[in-house]
């Protein structure tokens, strides 16, 4: 598929996700080892987006599994559609059969494909790419269902054997951090940590996704959220709320940052009621502080 690290970099570009080279020479590798790869970091600095930009680049089937507490290996794996199960042997009443009626019901056209059992079944030709997202949100229990898969990319189905993926997905397991994955998973992935940003990545991110953002502003932008990072807050803002804000900004004619204008968009940057109660009360409202920002972006807001 990737011929080589540049090509990724390439690829990916013209799909607007500005990609280092630690990235995609780990992406290069996890394609060329048929290894799943595992991104931790904050949320919002562009893990999942890899994932979606990466589908898109190849032109093949994202498929994406959401974990959440509580999550089973019937909604991720298979289920059986147990409704029309009930309705076939009520229709088959009369068969003496029963083996046969056993394989019937037990059969493809009963089974239910959850993400997992999509992925390890797409056709091809490409492979299809396997988003597991968010796995710290999952119980650890569900880890274990994902081991058989991340390491021979196949799925045992009692009722019908073992199933092994004819093309190998590109996996990719994401993590928050708000918990510990098992080292048993990790083991079975490559493991890349991504961080936020430094000024000439986000400024490119910003400058790709939104081209008619004046340079200045962009700039502007830029600093004032990597001076933001350094601050304790409950959620620090992502690439994500970089965007949201810049072209927010762009909806309100803005080319340049002003006191105003950065108080009246706070919750473009803060998603959370406390971080922007801090932020005004002891780094906005502190003349020192306050000061320090302006500093940063070189413009004054007063």
């Amino acid at each position: 598929m990737f011929s080589s690290i540049e090509a990724i970099t390439e690829v990916l570009a013209r799909h607007r996700y500005v990609a280092d080279r630690e990235v995609a020479t780990i992406l290069y590798l996890a394609q060329a080892l048929h290894k799943p790869l595992f991104l931790e970091g904050e949320p919002g600095v562009g893990k999942t987006e890899l994932a979606v930009v990466l589908a898109r680049a190849l032109d093949t089937e994202l498929i994406r599994l959401q974990c959440y507490e509580g999550l089973d290996a019937s909604m991720a794996l298979y289920e059986w559609n147990y409704p029309r199960q009930i309705l076939e042997i009520k229709l088959q009443e009369t068969c003496s059969d029963r083996e046969h009626l056993t394989r019937t019901i037990f059969s493809d056209e009963f089974l239910i494909e959850r993400p997992l059992l999509r992925a390890i079944r797409h056709p091809g030709p490409r492979p299809a790419v396997l988003l597991i997202d968010e796995l710290d949100r999952a119980d650890e229990e569900f880890e274990a269902f994902l081991l058989e898969i991340l390491a021979g990319y196949q799925i045992t189905i009692p009722e019908l054997g073992t199933v092994r993926a004819a093309v190998k997905p590109l996996v990719i397991v994401t993590s928050n951090r708000t918990r510990d994955v098992h080292d048993a998973l990790k083991r079975r992935c490559l493991y890349h940590w991504i961080d936020y940003p430094d000024f000439d990545k986000e400024y490119a991110i910003v400058k790709r996704h939104l081209p008619r953002v004046e340079d200045a502003l962009a700039a502007q932008v830029c600093r004032f959220m990597e001076r933001i990072r350094t601050e304790e807050f409950l959620k620090r803002p992502g690439i994500a709320e970089t965007l949201d804000w810049a072209a927010a900004l762009l909806a309100l004619n803005r080319d340049a940052l002003d006191a105003e204008t950065v108080e009246a968009t706070l919750g473009c940057i803060f998603k959370n009621r406390q971080d922007i109660q801090v932020f005004r009360s002891e780094v906005w409202g502190d003349p020192d502080r306050r000061g320090a920002y302006l500093a940063e972006v070189k413009e004054n807001l007063c």
